[in-house]
């Protein structure tokens, strides 16, 4: 596997990160993951705002330019032969002697990425995924993308270990995401997820499921719900890069709904997929 390490392009086997790494030792750094569809970018404006914009809210200076860093992401792409995967790519803060918890203002930031190839998984867009719930321990700035995930892993590991695909996050009580995806439920023909706070990540699948209720005229309510009204939902969505509008089937083993792909899930998958076949061609 070909890797991007700074600017250049190099085998895996010849890539290596100092101990001295701030995104080692800190978790100092930001990332993003892109889905990659008949080799291009999908959402790649989107994806690439977010990775800036999370690099302004941890005063991390970009060592390059977005046409430059595009032109790096492409370049891995291609030299990978990545038709249907993603790519995925990580700025840290850089090298600092000694360790310092205070920002450094003297190093270079890090740019690494690889690859993945994969097709869509169209079994689990139709049949849905199985789900439990985890309390959100955090910290109260999800709205960064970055490189500190330890909470995410633990609620993540502990849907993996009864079978579930992924685990919904809440504080008290109340609903905010998924470990690494975006939710939203259906009542009585009316969309629901959590508004756009600290709390939770500006998802690029989020922002293209809602251009999709928009586009179909579903009503919708950006605010905060709690856990009663998510096991009472008529269906339940799971999104993200890599699971596109997945229906949830099942909460901590109890179905949701009648336990199948409801029909406003459906409606946004149709519409997703329009979105995808105008940026990146059919799939």
């Amino acid at each position: 596997m070909k890797v991007l390490v700074k600017d250049q392009i190099i085998n895996s086997a010849d890539a290596n990160v100092s101990i001295s790494d701030r995104g080692y030792q800190f978790g100092d750094g930001i990332y993003e993951v892109i889905r990659v569809l008949n080799g291009k970018l999908f959402t790649e404006k989107e994806h690439m705002d977010r990775f800036y914009s999370s690099a302004e809210k941890m005063d991390l200076v970009m060592p390059y330019n977005r046409e430059k860093l595009t032109t790096l992401i492409y370049d891995l792409i291609k030299a990978n032969n990545v038709v249907d995967g993603h790519v995925y790519f990580q700025l840290t803060r850089g090298v600092q002697e000694p360790r310092n918890h205070a920002f450094p203002d003297d190093v270079e930031a890090v740019l690494t990425g690889h690859t993945k190839i994969y097709k869509r998984d169209l079994a689990m867009l139709e049949e849905g995924v199985s789900t439990v719930t985890a309390d959100d321990v955090r910290w109260l700035r999800c709205d960064i993308k970055t490189l500190n995930l330890i909470g995410n892993c633990m609620a993540k590991t502990k849907a993996a270990k009864v079978g579930a695909e992924e685990a919904i996050l809440h504080r008290d009580g109340l609903v905010t995401e998924c470990s690494a995806s975006t939710l939203l439920i259906v009542k009585d023909g009316v969309v629901k997820t959590h508004p756009l706070t600290n709390l939770v990540l500006p998802s690029i699948t989020r922002m293209v499921i809602m251009d999709a209720i928009a586009d179909a005229n579903i009503p919708v309510k950006e605010e905060a719900f709690m856990l009663d009204e998510l096991f009472q939902a008529d269906e339940a969505i799971l999104a993200s890069t890599g699971h596109d509008a997945t229906p949830i089937i099942e909460i901590d083993g109890k179905p949701v709904g009648n336990g199948k792909r409801g029909p406003i899930t459906a409606e946004i998958q149709r519409r997703y997929d329009l979105r995808i076949e105008q940026e990146c061609g059919k799939a």
